[in-house]
């Protein structure tokens, strides 16, 4: 027997119809959990709403996936579609400048800014929404951004419906400076306006939000919701730790833990997030304007 396979050929290779079986098999038919590095099927991972099946990790959406999983068919408007965001400062730095960056960001997202707005309807009941995609920039708020979002106040002011924001950012965006920092006062005052008309509105934390986007707009909403495990601060921990000396406790930053500290009012899961955006429509209905006598 020794003799036999010491000059018996064994032949490991695949045959031909193996290699063509291979070459049918589709790419990325399978995705890793960022979290559990489990596998998925891709089919049933956009099934789940890109919700990982076995530890219920929430992947990022873009903001044309959030819209799609959100509104009804068809029914959401665009609004400010032309908005460009400028380059104040000739901002440069690590061989690139910023205008070419965001030349780059804009043809890979297909997006002009990190924010797209616009009106639509859940289960028949309109609002203005605001969603932020994180592929773009890192959903950092820059000019355009928060003139976005103040056209989004404006709109449901102008249509009088509730208002939705949707955040996913790594906080302002430093190639515009002072002029990134603006618009947490900006987009603050645009909120006392909608108060003012007596308008709702409701924002959703996702993973990550941080910076300047949580010290504003994003947390000054009627409800304040949150994926599950969306990790939302101000500044990271070791920033954090560094600053008071002393060690965080486990979980810190996290969607659970800031609910349990009063910071949120309800985490609510992906799967759940349309059905509970429509009751809060329809428990928060805009009181009816009156008319002058």
């Amino acid at each position: 027997m020794r003799e036999f396979l010491r000059h018996t050929p064994i032949n490991f290779t695949s045959s031909d119809a193996d290699r063509a079986r291979l070459r049918d098999v589709p790419e990325n038919m399978w995705v890793k959990c960022a979290r559990c590095k489990e596998l998925s099927y891709t089919k049933e991972f956009e099934k789940s709403l890109k919700v990982c099946q076995k530890c219920g990790y929430h992947a990022r959406l873009s903001a044309s996936e959030r819209l799609e999983g959100l509104l009804d068919p068809d029914s959401f408007v665009e609004v400010a579609t032309t908005m460009q965001p400028g380059d104040p400062l000739a901002f440069a730095g690590e061989g690139q400048t910023y205008r070419t960056k965001l030349t780059e960001t804009q043809t890979k997202t297909g997006l002009n800014e990190a924010v797209v707005a616009g009106t639509g309807t859940i289960d028949g009941a309109p609002l203005t929404v605001a969603v932020v995609d994180f592929s773009f920039m890192g959903g950092s708020m820059g000019g355009v951004y928060g003139e976005k979002i103040c056209r989004a106040v404006e709109t449901a002011i102008a249509t009088h419906s509730p208002l939705l924001t949707c955040s996913a950012s790594g906080g302002a965006r430093m190639q515009e400076g002072i002029f990134s920092l603006m618009q947490m006062a900006k987009t603050s005052a645009a909120l006392v306006q909608l108060a003012e008309a007596k308008l709702p509105y409701f924002s959703l934390l996702t993973d990550p939000t941080f910076g300047g986007v949580t010290a504003s707009y994003a947390v000054l909403a009627d409800i304040t919701m949150a994926e599950p495990g969306a990790l939302i601060g101000f500044a990271g921990p070791r920033v954090i730790e560094q600053t008071i000396r002393q060690k965080l406790p486990a979980g810190f930053q996290t969607a659970e833990f800031l609910l349990q500290h009063g910071m949120l009012d309800l985490v609510v899961p992906r799967r759940e997030l349309r059905a509970t955006v429509s009751r809060l429509l329809r428990l928060y209905q805009p009181v009816a304007l009156s008319e002058d006598p």
